[in-house]
């Protein structure tokens, strides 16, 4: 599972690293990304099929659902149910995209309580998700462009603490994720390889109201 992430790099600093054409959409790095929020996400144009930084909301809004009220609207995607289920196979087919993030959170069940840990790359490097995005229209024509997080068995590191784990892409995967070439993108629905830390935080990252770089202080 991923419930909540952070993703601090300056939005220049992200359209260099992933090249986008796009003018750089105007948004605050946050330490505290929760569902339902304007996210950085990395896309094809649908139609000139170049790169683009967008801000999409977190909590992915099927094209085909009638209102938003009578919809789930999931912040992860299992990979292993991706091509068979209704609200993700399209996407996975036409609506690929990558999700940055500098850390994830992740919740241990320690007696009877809950403790809050950062993940994050041992290489200082940021993680970069496999998502799926889609666009949808309402009756009364407003549009909400939305992603989830595909998430598949944690590796070793991770399996103590939590069962799952986002899909963590290397660098050299994201033309394939991102559908620039002919390679089969299920093939990358793996756990992480990448060396991982992991670190434990204080309990103020359990609030979205708490939004700074000191919730990744270690205690």
């Amino acid at each position: 599972m991923c419930g909540r992430y952070a993703s601090f790099l300056p939005a220049e600093a992200l359209r260099a690293m992933f090249d986008t054409i796009n003018p750089t959409p105007n948004w605050e790095p946050t330490w505290n990304m929760a569902p339902t929020r304007d996210a950085p996400v990395v896309r094809l144009h649908p139609e000139t099929r170049a790169r683009h930084l967008d801000l999409l909301r977190w909590g992915l809004v099927p094209h085909w659902a009638k209102e938003l009220k009578s919809v789930r609207q999931p912040i992860n995607a299992r990979a292993e149910t991706l091509a068979t289920s209704a609200m993700f196979r399209d996407a996975l087919e036409r609506r690929r995209c990558l999700v940055p993030a500098d850390v994830f959170y992740e919740w241990q069940a320690t007696d009877g309580a809950k403790l809050p840990l950062a993940v994050a790359r041992a290489d200082g490097d940021p993680m970069v998700f496999a998502g799926l995005w889609e666009g949808w229209r309402g009756p009364d024509g407003t549009v909400i462009r939305s992603f989830s997080i595909v998430t598949t068995n944690a590796n070793p590191l991770l399996r103590p603490i939590h069962e799952r784990m986002p899909v963590i892409l290397e660098r050299a995967d994201w033309p394939s994720w991102l559908g620039e070439g002919d390679a089969d993108p299920s093939a990358l629905l793996r756990p992480s390889a990448a060396e991982l830390r992991v670190w434990r935080i204080g309990t103020a990252v359990n609030s979205v109201r708490n939004d700074n770089a000191t919730l990744l202080e270690p205690v």
